[in-house]
């Protein structure tokens, strides 16, 4: 696994419905060498073309595909996924320590000799649910921290690199589950952005400082006038944190 606790720059989240669109923002950076998310729409749409792509341009991938299904179709998936040679790959918690441990089986058997095996995280619980629909829609009689932390440690004991979590829940994985383990966080907007559907938001500088590893940022640079300017500012509130 490359070591993500190294990586300095912002994930930029491409939620694009296509290649043409998420091509014509990636020109805003001509000589940047960004760290990028593909999530499920992008994906299915240019598939894994793009995918090596964005490799090939020196990009650093995050395929963001949260696989939960029966440990055996995670596994066989999985293998498929590491010969994509991406960075950073995902799971859902909720699917267990055994379809967790399956991925990671996968990964590791299909990335072939030699080559670096994508880290590996677990969502724990999507920064789009609040506490009350957690309880009422999944009927979760526990609160939103317990839950988020059970998922987190039940995913460092399938030997997950890490989790997907909210900021506001990074520090406390962190002192629960240790500094190595990964807490990548989206939900992130800087002052007077917009919350959009996102319910457990925190700014760039502030998500630092509460113990995130890395953070996911997506419409307040990929909507903005000047992305490659705005990305440079959020840049530099992620690193004012450290």
């Amino acid at each position: 696994m490359a070591n993500m606790l190294e990586e300095k720059r912002p994930i930029i989240a491409l939620d694009f419905p296509g290649q043409e669109e998420a091509a014509a923002f990636l020109r805003h950076f001509p000589e940047e060498k960004l760290f990028v998310k593909v999530g499920m729409e992008l994906f299915y749409q240019a598939g894994a073309d793009f995918i090596r792509q964005l490799k090939d341009a020196g990009h650093s991938v995050f395929l963001d595909l949260k696989l939960h299904d029966i440990p055996n179709t995670v596994y066989r998936a999985m293998k498929v996924l590491a010969k994509l040679e991406v960075d950073m790959v995902n799971v859902h918690a909720a699917g267990g320590s055994e379809m967790m441990e399956a991925a990671l089986q996968g990964l590791e058997e299909g990335r072939g000799a030699g080559r670096i095996r994508p880290a590996i995280i677990a969502v724990t619980q999507l920064t789009s649910t609040s506490e009350k629909q957690m309880k009422s829609e999944q009927l979760i009689d526990r609160s939103l921290n317990e839950s988020v932390l059970h998922y987190a440690m039940l995913s460092k004991k399938a030997g997950l690199d890490g989790v997907v979590c909210s900021a506001r829940e990074a520090g406390m994985i962190a002192k629960e589950a240790g500094e190595q383990f990964l807490r990548v966080t989206p939900g992130i907007r800087s002052a007077g952005n917009a919350a959009d559907d996102q319910t457990r938001i925190v700014a760039p500088g502030e998500a630092k400082k509460a113990g995130s590893s890395l953070i996911v940022v997506g419409r307040p640079i990929t909507r903005a006038k000047e992305p490659d300017l705005v990305y440079q500012k959020i840049l530099r509130e992620w690193e004012m944190g450290r």
